[in-house]
């Protein structure tokens, strides 16, 4: 889709609001030639592989894949849309985004559906005060919820009829249609443009976004008639795998650590005891954008999940997620209660405080629950165990912390370190052997669409087309004037790949026009996952000295290869072959 906000407003914003100063309050970068660099806030890393050019106003991480313009980079790590990126910056930069009539149209519906949110979130609060709502009232004082905790997080009541809500809405100017969008109502299958309330006879959890809007809801039933708990669906505004329940108190708290809990209750329990540094995941499993949104704000989280199994196998699963993202995890283990709202309630907030401080470091979690599940005193058991030992460590990055278990449990069950050390060593050596055999095969291949997991590499690619294609794009990016050698002979339909197809589509279509080429421009063109593909180009590009001629070359070999698509899959070759074919590639190119 083609956004129309104008070239000279964009041009404003890239001079007002360099990328540098853009990402550096995301990313602590150091000056590295002409460019900097630091460590990518996208995904764990040690050794910083985040690069800045200042030049063109692009980034690239060559860890993940991860590229773009300053809009990109901001869409990405703030979660908005396109036209909600720049409207971003160019708040950061003092200027006022041009309306045009369709995204007036766009913002506006975003608008109403927060409008209708807040106005349900007044009227569930005002039920939950009002004589309909005195058994609600009478749930949440049993379950220990006082009246300032309440007003805190908005609490509210769902009358048990079929259109309470709705009727309020409609009486308050909102359409049907409107109220459907912002999933407060749903439609009716038997009766044709009817609805009726999404949520009835529950208490109301209003969900509030980092920027203070009510985005989606929460609802828990006080009986156990239906499903406990039935939450908002996704809307324009509101996304289950990108926001945390209470975020927008936890990160107020000037605290480096978080404690994740399963579910509502259970984090304004902790809030009222003082634990105002507590926030939950929305009825799904943690995601990657959950766990990097945590990142920004806390260097360590207490994983306080429910202690039955599914909540145990919950938190393994959060363990693996949250290391990924650079934060340090440690699990609470409640012994005596289910969850951190019955342990506070049995115990008290003082005893819950020791609980949250000496918490188990994921490894220690981890180990534990390894060896519940053999019996150390048998000899077979203990060789299986220490087996399941070894593949655990052979995960783990950090030498250090390999030594201090390896030492503990050779301690413990009273074996040789040395052995136990060969065997982790062993076990690390073919893992890597596995990775150098993927990364030699895949030499060649320019990152891929990191942010659209259904872009597949072509099921027969040719890697000579594929080459000529990328080094094409670059030549053109930085030789626009080259384009006269080939405008009449290359069209955007004779490119194998979709996202090159793309990527010279809107290049050529600017050069034609002279545009400028600078990769802000693109953004309202291509997916954050293209610009990621167009900016491992440019950075790659950089490493060439382009001539004239190559141009016409490139532009040869990529019609040529158009009629050869049913060649051998380069997937299909040996390693040693696919390597001698790729050295021979890239010489032809320098």
């Amino acid at each position: 889709m083609i956004h129309l906000i104008p070239e000279s407003f964009i041009e404003d914003l890239k001079s007002a609001i360099p990328i540098d100063s853009v990402i550096a309050p995301y990313v602590a970068l150091k000056r590295a030639g002409r460019n900097s660099k630091g460590l990518c806030p996208f995904h764990s890393e040690k050794t910083p592989s985040f690069t800045v050019y200042s030049d063109n106003g692009s980034y690239y991480c060559f860890g993940c894949g991860k590229g773009g313009d300053a809009i990109t980079f901001i869409r990405e790590v703030e979660n908005l849309d396109y036209v909600g990126a720049i409207r971003f910056l160019a708040g950061k930069a003092g200027l006022t985004v041009p309306e045009t009539p369709g995204e007036e149209n766009a913002s506006r519906k975003r608008a109403r559906i927060l409008e209708i949110n807040r106005e349900a979130a007044r009227f569930y609060h005002d039920c939950l005060n009002s004589d309909i709502g005195k058994n609600a009232r009478e749930y949440l004082a049993r379950r220990g919820l006082g009246r300032k905790t309440i007003k805190r997080f908005g609490l509210g009541y769902a009358p048990p009829g079929w259109d309470s809500l709705r009727g309020h809405l409609r009486g308050k100017g909102f359409t049907y249609e409107e109220m459907h969008i912002a999933a407060v109502v749903s439609k009716s299958t038997k009766y044709e443009n009817s609805c009726f309330d999404m949520f009835r006879d529950r208490i109301m959890f209003p969900i509030i976004d980092l920027r203070g809007g009510v985005i989606g809801f929460g609802g828990r039933l006080m009986d156990g008639t239906g499903p406990k708990y039935l939450n908002s669906p996704d809307t324009p505004v509101f996304k289950k795998s990108r926001n945390l329940f209470a975020l927008n108190f936890a990160k107020s708290q000037q605290s480096d650590l978080l404690i994740l809990g399963e579910g509502y209750m259970d984090v304004i329990a902790m809030h009222q005891a003082g634990f105002g540094n507590s926030a939950a995941t929305l009825g799904t499993s943690l995601t990657e954008e959950q766990a990097r949104l945590m990142a920004r704000y806390f260097r360590r989280v207490v994983i306080a999940y429910d202690s039955d199994s599914a909540g145990q196998n919950a938190a393994k699963r959060a363990i693996n997620i949250l290391g990924q993202n650079d934060v340090s995890v440690s699990v609470l283990e409640m012994e005596g209660a289910k969850d951190p709202d019955e342990y506070i309630k049995k115990f008290g907030a003082q005893r819950f405080g020791l609980l949250v401080g000496g918490s188990k470091s994921a490894m220690s979690f981890e180990l534990d629950k390894l060896k519940m599940r053999f019996d150390l005193d048998d000899p077979e058991d203990k060789v299986r165990f220490l087996n399941a030992f070894c593949l655990m460590m052979a995960d783990v990055e950090s030498g250090i912390m390999r030594d201090v278990y390896i030492g503990q449990i050779t301690k413990e069950l009273e074996v040789t370190k040395d052995r136990i050390s060969a065997a982790v060593q062993s076990l690390r050596k073919k893992k890597q052997n596995a990775v150098n055999k993927r990364e030699t095969h895949n030499l060649a291949v320019f990152a891929q669409d990191k942010t659209e997991p259904s872009r597949k590499r072509p099921e027969n690619p040719n890697i000579g087309g594929y080459l000529a294609e990328e080094n094409l794009i670059a030549l053109l990016s930085a030789h626009p004037d080259f384009y006269s050698e080939i405008a009449d002979k290359l069209k955007a339909r004779d490119f194998f790949d979709e996202g090159h197809r793309q990527i010279y589509k809107a290049l050529s279509g600017r050069i034609a026009e002279s545009l400028p080429l600078d990769p802000i421009h693109f953004s309202a063109q291509l997916t954050p996952g293209q610009m990621s593909r167009y900016s491992h180009i440019l950075a790659k590009g950089r490493e060439i000295r382009f001539e004239r001629g190559q141009a016409t070359e490139y532009c040869r070999i990529i019609i040529d290869q158009k009629d050869v698509r049913n060649s051998r899959e380069v997937g299909e070759m040996p390693a040693e072959e696919f390597s001698r074919y790729i050295t021979s590639l890239s010489s032809k190119k320098k």
